[in-house]
């Protein structure tokens, strides 16, 4: 399964090649300057170092603030300022973010350092794999949560969206072939709206974003049920069977 993270960041797990690589960092295989601000980590301990609740939620600050010093950050998150700052080191360690220029110490403004990153948790190296799993952990549980708490309060939604958004489940029985053909379908439509070309891309910059805008999350997600109850043997209790239910009673 591939996964890939958009600034917010809001993720969208893609079974298949990982695609481009870019970037100078150590989090990113490959060298040469990224076009789409893309990083595609394959480095362990980049996984890793990013599948931390604080590190991730400082990504969605800079996402939504599109800088933030150590300070402001940990007004947004409920964080020590020196928390904050550890992360944002850390973050900056393995090529996320990069400092903004001016300001010292807690005060210096921070910046994400791409538009999307992705990464791979079926892989061939097992320390990679795992790395990508806790990674998916976290951000599962981030995007989820905020997925279940919104939808199950849409009496607080702003005027105007009662009817405009939601969620829909749809299950199919396919062949691992024809899956891959929907969902490769299904998210080049996605990306169409939502990546590089999208035509919100400018409002990633606050100061570019209508008075009025809001933020509305998009998630697409397809996975293989693997907790479903098995079927019923052929003939245990169906037409036709000894032991079905218009079977004639055994005399006394």
């Amino acid at each position: 399964m591939t996964s890939e993270a958009f600034p917010s960041p809001d993720a969208t797990p893609e079974p298949g090649d990982s695609g481009d690589q870019g970037g100078t960092s150590p989090a990113v295989q490959g060298g040469g300057p990224y076009q789409d601000r893309r990083l595609n980590l394959t480095d362990p301990k980049a996984i890793r170092a990013l599948a931390h609740p604080v590190r991730w939620a400082l990504l969605e600050a800079l996402g939504q603030a599109g800088t933030l010093t150590a300070t402001q950050a940990s007004e947004m998150l409920g964080e020590s300022p020196a928390n904050c700052a550890f992360h944002l080191r850390t973050l900056a360690k393995y090529g996320f973010v990069e400092e903004a220029g001016g300001g010292k110490g807690r005060e210096r403004p921070w910046r994400q350092t791409y538009d999307r990153v992705s990464w791979r948790s079926r892989v061939d190296d097992p320390q990679a794999s795992q790395a990508a799993e806790a990674l998916d952990q976290v951000w599962l549980d981030r995007s989820m949560s905020r997925a279940r708490h919104s939808l199950t309060s849409a009496t607080r939604w702003p005027k105007g969206l009662e009817n405009a958004l939601g969620a829909t489940t749809t299950r199919l029985y396919v062949t691992a072939e024809e899956a891959d053909q929907l969902y490769t379908e299904i998210s080049q439509a996605f990306q169409h709206l939502l990546g590089p070309q999208n035509r919100f891309r400018d409002r990633r910059d606050p100061k570019l974003r209508p008075a009025d805008a809001i933020p509305v999350e998009f998630v697409l997600m397809s996975y293989p049920v693997l907790d479903l109850p098995p079927l019923p043997e052929v003939g245990a209790g169906g037409e036709g069977s000894e032991a079905g239910a218009d079977a004639p009673e055994s005399p006394d």
